[in-house]
């Protein structure tokens, strides 16, 4: 182990609720399932807004049960800056989701795990555009909504 230091800051936590997932089905790769955005609350020591509607997660439940996650969407700030976050990740289903997603017998909830970057023009938010984050977080399906901790990785 080379022991580079590095920390965690949190930046925010958010709230995305979801529209119906649109089901593409189940391709070579796996189970294909748009989650578009509805939209969101964003609040934390960093960052506070909303989610804006449109974005999504444009994931892959993998046969071993992991899905692979594809996110886009836009922040808007308290203040009317716009913030890009792209980022990818896994879903940590059980080894037998696959079976159970094509049964639509699905989990109540499903840790998330994602690396994201953050972008923008606003002076006041430049500083988002140097760093790397990491989000924590799980979807709750009862509520269609997903809910994560971001953190700077610095």
């Amino acid at each position: 182990m080379f022991g580079y230091e590095y920390s965690l800051e949190h930046v925010c936590s958010y709230t995305i609720i979801l529209q119906p997932t649109e089901l593409i089905g189940p391709l070579a790769e796996g189970i294909r399932a748009n989650y578009h955005f509805a939209g969101g609350e964003v609040d934390g020591p960093k960052l506070r807004g909303k989610f804006r509607p449109g974005g999504g997660d444009f994931a892959t439940l993998r046969r071993d049960g992991i899905g692979m996650l594809d996110i886009h969407g836009t922040i808007e700030t308290h203040d009317g800056a716009l913030i890009y976050e792209v980022g990818t990740g896994l879903a940590y289903g059980s080894e037998d989701a696959y079976e159970r997603a094509m049964k639509r017998d699905l989990a109540p909830t499903v840790p998330l795990r994602a690396v994201v970057r953050l972008q923008t023009a606003h002076p006041s938010y430049l500083w988002v555009n140097r760093l790397q984050f990491v989000s924590i977080g799980e979807l709750v399906r009862a509520r269609s909504e997903v809910r994560a901790d971001i953190y700077a990785l610095k």
